[in-house]
Order: C-alpha cells, then structure tokens, then sequence
C-alpha cells in the first residue's frame, strides 16, 4: 500500500511539472476572446493529449531510445515559438484574420506543442514499468485542471490589457519555447 502511494504522489507530482507548460500555454492563449464554452473545449483536448501522448510514450518505450525525447522538447520548443511569434505579430499588423487560433487545427497544434514531453516520459515510464493507468489519469487530469486555470487567468489579464493582451501571451508562448529549446544552444 505504502509503495503505491508513493507511486502516485510521484506521478501527481510529474504531472504538474509536465502540466505547468499547459498553464503557460493557457496562460497565453487565454488572452485571446474566448467563451467559458470554449475555454472548457480547450483544457479537455489539452488533458486529452497529456493522456494520449504518455500512453503513446508508455507503449513505444520498450522500443525507442532517449534521444527521441530530445527531439520532442525540441519540435515542441519551436512550435511554441511559431505560435508565440504568429500572435505578437498579428497583434503589431493588427490582423483581422490570425493564422493560428486555439480552435479546430490551431488548438491540436497548441495541445500538441505541450504534450510532447509527456510522451518522452512516456517513454521513460514505460521502460520502468510504471502502471499505465494511473499515469494517464494523474497526467490528464492536472493537465485539464493547469489549463482551465491558466485560460481563466489569461482570460481576466486580457480585460485588462486590451489588445496589448494577445502581445502579451504571444510572448509568453515564444518565452516558453526559448525556455524549452536553451539547452540545445549549450
């Protein structure tokens, strides 16, 4: 009993480091228009991914070396940077018409840009044997949860802000994948 409580406040604990680039990323998009409605929409595709992409990760672990993991950060790193770059510069042209938003294609891209960690340690779970079930469920439902508060807040700075908001969470975004690709430049 005590070894699998430990397990789970271990892996409660990986999920909320793994989940705050979820808040992060809510954090910037949350400064975009967005509806209660929508901003449910967002965190569950976000909590679905952080449980797909450790599940993908848990399976493929037996077979994939640790270097992938390293390519995950990094695709992940600049599609976050893409994002980032795509909604200050929308805000500096004033665009009506934004080339990535969190809705259809956008958010799949946003979901996927903060899920690919999960899946490297994914990865590393699974060559551990850790129980696939409660890291999905541990990774998912702080995911959602990070997101949903992180949207919320973001929400609340763009009443604020105004239209310096959406700026503002672009350059969180492109922050977050400066952070996520430092150590390849060392």
């Amino acid at each position: 009993m005590s070894g699998m409580v430990t397990e789970v406040v271990t892996l409660v604990i990986m999920a909320f480091a793994l989940g705050m680039d979820a808040f992060s990323v809510g954090l910037g998009m949350g400064m975009y228009r967005l509806r209660l409605k929508k901003i449910f929409h967002i965190g569950i595709t976000i909590g679905l991914f952080h449980v797909w992409m450790p599940l993908l990760g848990l399976i493929a672990g037996k077979f994939l070396s640790e270097k992938f993991g390293i390519f995950a950060t990094f695709i992940g790193g600049l599609l976050l940077m893409v994002l980032g770059v795509q909604m200050v510069w929308s805000t500096l042209k004033k665009a009506e018409e934004k080339v990535i938003t969190p809705v259809g294609f956008g958010l799949l891209l946003f979901a996927l840009s903060v899920s690919l960690d999960s899946f490297s340690v994914g990865l590393t779970l699974g060559i551990y044997g850790a129980k696939t079930i409660m890291v999905i469920l541990c990774f998912g439902i702080v995911a959602t949860v990070l997101t949903w508060v992180g949207l919320l807040l973001g929400k609340k700075v763009q009443s604020w802000l105004g239209t310096y908001s959406e700026a503002l969470g672009g350059a969180i975004l492109l922050a977050f994948g400066l952070k996520l690709l430092a150590p390849f430049w060392g």
